[in-house]
């Protein structure tokens, strides 16, 4: 059963606050070329009033994956320390799949131990906590832990590149290259900054990230009750409203590098930056693009999970004849403030075989901009109905009886 809902709905009405639910990635071009219509003339856009001085620079919604603004933003440059993005992604993915857990104990090799440039001192042979050593790389970028976590997942930091430069084309990051987990220098290796953007918007779907992310100082505790004082070296954290994550690079060869995330209201923002000149300017120019993108920006959400739609599925042979039924997650539109971006929706329902349980999927909604698809989001049975009896069916057929 199909239901077109002609209303059309004023998104500028909504005003709940998001959950995090994303839109999917693969209509992402889409959704960008429907915001992008709705631009009024007078506008200028984001390249002719931002002054970013980075050899590279992306900036965009992180659930829709709308581009707000873009310069040089495919070239392949080296991205230092950002690269951890990535190792901290599969970290997430391991502990997801249950190949890892926070709780482990990992064992640290004489070569992990060796690391140089930033870290946190590991003891070779000795054990730490996965969920410490994921808190030092996202707080203080620790080299030492990140080849660890690589030892530990993979069997060598060699072959957790390769499932780092897989899991790169998996998510559409076709102009990456990783050489190891860390971002030390080592040649093949490269990114870009929209490359770096969508690695990020990856890992924010892990929300156990936040817990390291948003922390500005604490301790990292080594065997026999030593310590490491580690500080963030994204200051944002600490300096720029609604910034709770991100990563931040440097080599002699890659210059200063920023990749950090912000919310506020319902609005994620992600804003990358390559080849600054110093690291005052990469916070600069981050931060000049977050106060843009908020101040000329906003994200309405369209639809609530579970929250019961009107319309209701058909049951064939259960105790009742339809089923109550609401969206599986939360579904959002990315707009310029002041827009009345008006929106249809499309409802497709099947006939439900009993007996179903709460939160089978028994269909669609369709959203769509100006005739273009932007999301499609799950249906679910709201309720459990059981499977007609015998007693059941002789009911039904003594009810139609008696509206003869």
């Amino acid at each position: 059963m199909k239901k077109i809902a002609s209303i059309v709905l004023g998104v500028a009405s909504f005003g709940f606050v998001a959950t995090g639910a994303q839109f999917y990635a693969k209509n992402s071009l889409k959704i960008a070329q429907a915001v992008a219509e709705a631009v009024t003339m007078d506008e200028k856009p984001a390249k002719d009033v931002l002054d970013i001085s980075a050899k590279s620079a992306y900036l965009m919604d992180n659930y829709s994956k709308t581009a707000i603004y873009a310069h040089k933003e495919e070239e392949r440059l080296p991205i230092a320390s950002m690269c951890k993005i990535m190792t901290l992604l599969l970290s997430f993915d391991a502990i997801r799949a249950g190949n890892l857990s926070f709780e482990e104990e990992i064992s640290v090799s004489e070569r992990a131990a060796s690391m140089g440039g930033s870290q946190v001192f590991l003891e070779a042979n000795a054990k730490y906590s996965v969920k410490n050593l994921i808190k030092s790389v996202v707080i203080c970028s620790a080299n030492d832990s990140c080849v660890a976590l690589a030892e530990r997942i993979a069997g060598s930091e060699q072959v957790f590149v390769d499932r780092m430069n897989a899991k790169a084309k998996e998510i559409g990051a076709n102009n990456t290259l990783f050489a190891n987990c860390t971002g030390l220098p080592k040649e093949p290796q490269y990114s870009c900054a929209k490359d770096v953007a969508l690695m990020l918007s990856k890992l924010l779907e892990n929300e156990e990230y936040y817990e390291f992310g948003k922390v500005w100082m604490d301790k990292f505790e080594h065997p026999e009750g030593r310590y490491t004082e580690i500080t963030n070296t994204n200051k944002l954290i600490r300096f720029y409203d609604g910034c709770d994550g991100g990563k931040t690079g440097f080599t002699n060869e890659a210059g200063f590098c920023l990749a950090a995330t912000a919310k506020r209201d319902n609005t994620r923002i992600i804003s990358v930056v390559i080849g600054e000149k110093d690291s005052k300017q990469r916070f600069n120019d981050v931060r000049t693009m977050f106060d843009y993108a908020f101040a000329n920006y906003t994200t309405k959400k369209i639809v609530q999970a579970d929250v019961p739609l009107e319309e209701r599925a058909t049951v064939d042979g259960g105790k009742s004849k339809s089923i109550a039924v609401a969206p599986q997650r939360d579904a959002y539109f990315f707009l310029r403030r002041g827009e009345q971006g008006d929106i249809t929706s499309e409802i497709s329902l099947k006939t439900v075989k009993a007996p179903c349980k709460k939160g089978d999927v028994v269909g669609v909604l369709r959203i769509y901009q100006a005739g273009v698809e932007m999301d499609s989001v799950p249906l679910v049975a709201y309720e459990n109905v059981k499977e007609a009896n015998f007693f059941d069916c002789l009911q039904e057929v003594a009810e139609e009886w008696n509206k003869r």
